[in-house]
């Protein structure tokens, strides 16, 4: 069981399953478990949440299950699984755990992964709200245009708010934008030195403040 290919493929296995056989814990699990080289590499997630399981229940309460008769086969294992079976069906083939996997497996195995990706999802970073002034070089500046080219910067985690123009005297006006951003996405910092203050915005953008920063 110490080929990576293997593992791999055990790896898939459990992406839709918490154990080798069945819906607890049983000696299925227990004949894998003893197959398996240590120390385990931390690629085959599925595969380190499953021994994990395995190691601690034989910590806390034993595995008492009979399971269905897993045996490791060959120099380069394969997992398969025998069922219990009368006297007349024991000529019947092995169920090839890795085998091609059903369409109702597959299914099985997308909406584990999708619920996987939902919650990570939700742990999501945290967002901040801001709110910039972006200064033009001179009154004879159009500042429509200095908008749109602002607004023309995208990124992910990145989505500009309300605007408006601010008298700051002599005839100028500074733009005061609001942003959202994803904290973990998005520096603003680097929005300002390497998109607002950089060609061809810089045309328009003489600099930009920071007037307020806050967490969402």
């Amino acid at each position: 069981m110490a080929v990576p290919a293997d593992l791999k493929k055990l790896d898939e296995y459990l992406l839709s399953r918490s154990y080798i056989t069945g819906y607890q814990a049983s000696k299925d699990d227990i004949t894998v478990l003893a197959a398996l080289v240590k120390p385990l590499s931390s690629e085959y997630v599925n595969v380190l949440r499953w021994y994990k399981h395995i190691e601690a229940l034989l910590r806390i309460s034993g595995v008492s299950g009979e399971g269905c008769g897993v045996t490791i086969k060959g120099d380069a294992p394969v997992i398969a699984a025998e069922t219990k079976a009368s006297a007349a069906e024991e000529d019947d083939d092995d169920v090839d755990l890795f085998g091609e996997e059903t369409e109702e497996e597959k299914k099985a195995a997308q909406e584990r992964a999708a619920f996987i990706k939902a919650s990570a999802k939700k742990k999501e970073s945290g967002k901040s709200s801001v709110l910039m002034d972006v200064k033009p070089w001179d009154d004879e500046t159009d500042m429509q245009k200095l908008l749109e080219a602002v607004k023309s910067v995208q990124m992910e985690g990145l989505h500009w708010g309300a605007s408006k123009l601010v008298p700051v005297g002599y005839g100028i006006k500074k733009l005061q934008i609001m942003l959202t951003i994803v904290d973990d996405l998005v520096s603003v910092d680097t929005l300002i030195e390497e998109h607002l203050t950089v060609e061809p915005i810089n045309e328009y953008v003489q600099s930009c403040d920071i007037v307020a920063f806050n967490k969402i």
